[in-house]
């Protein structure tokens, strides 16, 4: 989980060590590509999971087995590092309420109601939201990176159906995909001194005890689950995948080119989302949603980056995967 050392990039005013500025837009877009399409199954497990594990304890067991996963790697780290961590607690600690605690509860709340293939359309709005944090911090965005983003985000709005009929799951994925901007924003600015896996683990650590009281009501007034393979299968998904090395790839993706860049490859998540609930849920893709599928890649091409050779990067990397 290493990447080669020896080679600085300065980014708006820091510096990341570990690749090289021929190959960081590069890298950097896989790690968002890698983590856009695992988080894609994390939609279709909450909508499996729906009527079988209370959307908290959904929550709740993802972060444990996470933690899990990530304590081989980061624990140690994380330990070395807590005086850095006490220093900035104020910004861990808002950092693991809104990537953690709430983004995940919200999005298995809205899957009580709302189909995985609308999940994901409606969380390709962070993105706008992402690049609209980055401005108001002073980040350029650019011409061909506003036309991207926007073009992307007239596709997810014609997918909805020019933004008729919201229900509360909808609402509910709405406020999630506000949390995951500002996780998503507050990553570009995480303290250069806190370690990678160390910073992942201390997240997860912490949403996770921001969990246990409303984990501890949901057993109190639902009751718990039965473990069965449709309900550990799909937690040992979320919280190894979708958590750990998902986490992980993002994090680094916003580290390397920005969150405005990897929002717009972010932007593929409402086709893969689609494309996997049609394969496992059974729900229905139209010509009118893959012509938005359509306009969203089209947005994902131009904002991705500016110039014509990381447009030719970005198809190079969806070629080969």
């Amino acid at each position: 989980m290493k990447l080669t050392r020896g080679i600085t990039r300065k980014t708006t005013g820091k510096t990341i060590t570990g690749t090289s500025p021929r190959t960081a837009p590069v890298l950097g877009l896989a790690c968002a590509a890698l983590a856009t399409v695992v988080w894609s199954g994390s939609f279709v497990t909450s909508r499996a999971l729906h009527d079988s594990v209370p959307p908290v304890q959904h929550a709740f067991w993802r972060w444990v087995i996470a933690l899990v996963a990530v304590a081989p790697f980061g624990a140690r780290r994380a330990w070395r590092q807590r005086a850095l961590f006490r220093r900035h607690a104020g910004y861990v600690l808002l950092a693991s309420l809104l990537g953690v605690a709430v983004y995940n509860t919200l999005v298995n709340q809205a899957g009580l109601t709302t189909p995985a293939a609308s999940m994901g359309t409606i969380m390709a709005a962070s993105p706008v939201l992402m690049a609209l944090f980055e401005r108001l911090g002073g980040v350029r965005l650019g011409a061909r990176r506003t036309t991207g983003l926007l073009t992307a985000c007239a596709g997810v709005v014609l997918l909805m159906g020019g933004g008729a009929g919201f229900g509360a799951g909808d609402l509910w994925m709405l406020a999630a995909s506000c949390c995951f901007a500002g996780y998503s924003a507050l990553l570009r600015r995480r303290p250069a001194e806190l370690g990678g896996t160390a910073f992942l683990f201390t997240t997860f650590l912490v949403g996770t005890v921001l969990l246990l009281p409303v984990q501890a009501v949901s057993l109190a007034v639902q009751g718990g689950f039965r473990p069965t393979p449709g309900t550990l299968l799909p937690l040992l998904y979320v919280g190894v995948a979708s958590s750990a090395v998902a986490f992980f790839a993002w994090n680094k993706s916003i580290a390397l080119i920005g969150a405005a860049r990897a929002g717009a490859v972010y932007y593929l998540q409402p086709v893969c989302v689609a494309l996997l609930s049609w394969a496992l849920l059974g729900e229905a893709t139209g010509p009118r949603q893959l012509l938005c599928m359509a306009l969203i890649l089209g947005g994902v091409m131009l904002g991705a980056g500016s110039g014509r050779r990381r447009c030719r990067d970005l198809f190079s990397l969806f070629s080969r995967r």
